[in-house]
């Protein structure tokens, strides 16, 4: 499987706003992006996006993607599967990143990033309803619990993350037991609940054409 390798600070860049891709480093005076908010390459500083329906669209689907770390094919495979279900598209897609199992995992604070939820869950130190689930782009149900696998609830990286995130909360679609290591799927999210800085509709135009 294809994976990015570039620098991900470069990605927020590009898109012109914080995606939040290195967990707590974005809220520190080291994120790349707070000290060059310009596009990346030698023309970055002077360079000036065509305001253009194509490119408007295009620029709303890169951020999602990258914003849920997925690669295209992967994400045009998501919006497929979202086109030919019953519902409103552009809902649907956004239903359907939400409730990724490396998603899931970064809602509930067990990782800082969905980078780091994602190599969690390849590696195994979690699972749903008791079964080990080491698939990233496993889809959760309402009612579905997620929990540390017992043999990886003292590890390190799992007990920063909820340290940092302390009092922050989870999205209202989710429930969280700390002292557990494990999370409850309470219902489908709603747009409203997720939160994430994206207009689907252009994303939904753009792969109509």
């Amino acid at each position: 499987m294809a994976v990015y390798h570039d620098a991900r600070c470069r990605l927020c860049r590009r898109e012109g706003m914080k995606l939040f891709l290195k967990g707590s480093r974005c809220l520190t005076d080291k994120c790349a992006f707070e000290r060059r908010g310009y596009a990346p390459g030698e023309h970055g500083k002077s360079r000036r996006a065509k305001e253009t329906n194509y490119g408007t669209q295009l620029r709303e689907k890169q951020k999602a993607r990258r914003i849920y770390g997925l690669l295209e094919r992967q994400f045009r495979h998501t919006f497929t599967k979202a086109s030919e279900a019953k519902g409103v598209t552009g809902e649907l897609l956004l239903q359907m990143l939400e409730r990724r199992m490396d998603n899931v995992v970064f809602r509930l604070g067990f990782a800082a990033s969905r980078s780091a939820a994602r190599q969690l869950v390849r590696h195994g130190h979690f699972m749903v309803n008791g079964r080990n689930v080491d698939i990233p782009s496993f889809q959760v149900r309402p009612g579905d619990e997620v929990q540390v696998r017992e043999k990886s609830r003292d590890m390190v990286v799992i007990k920063n993350s909820l340290d940092s995130r302390k009092g922050q909360g989870v999205p209202d679609w989710l429930e969280l037991h700390t002292e557990k290591l494990s999370g409850r799927v309470l219902h489908v999210p709603t747009r409203a609940s997720i939160g994430v800085p994206i207009n689907e509709q252009l994303i939904v135009e753009l792969y109509s054409k």
